[in-house]
């Protein structure tokens, strides 16, 4: 299974239905998967770099790691993929800026915690 599988299971389960009630769960696949990678951010192991590189290296490791994750606001998340990708990918699938950045600040921990079960990245994140 992929991440963008793992993501989809994730993102339609119940729970993750209340995060934002307006948007629909498929839209919130396509979205992390630019994010994470379809796009031309370079994948999973980019972001990561990208976040260990301004200053939360502490984020990550949680997420990586086993235990609780570290949340990131929807502000230092939009400061690391930079304002106009993430105005880009709201104009893309339609939903407000602020909005996207929450949903991406909320599940992209979750999707990192998911790809990595055991404490590490895969080869091919």
């Amino acid at each position: 299974m992929g991440i963008l599988d793992t993501l989809t299971n994730l993102l339609s389960s119940p729970a993750a239905k209340g995060v934002e009630g307006q948007l629909e769960s498929a839209v919130i696949p396509a979205v992390l998967g630019e994010v994470l990678g379809n796009g031309n951010q370079g994948g999973l192991s980019a972001i990561v770099a990208k976040l260990q590189q301004a200053g939360f290296g502490d984020q990550v490791k949680s997420w990586i790691g086993n235990g609780q994750n570290i949340p990131i606001t929807a502000d230092e998340l939009q400061q690391v993929l930079g304002s106009e990708k993430v105005k880009e990918l709201a104009a893309r699938f339609n939903i407000p800026v602020d909005q996207l950045s929450k949903i991406l600040a909320q599940q992209l921990p979750t999707a990192v915690d998911s790809a990595s079960p055991h404490g590490s990245l895969p080869h091919t994140a």
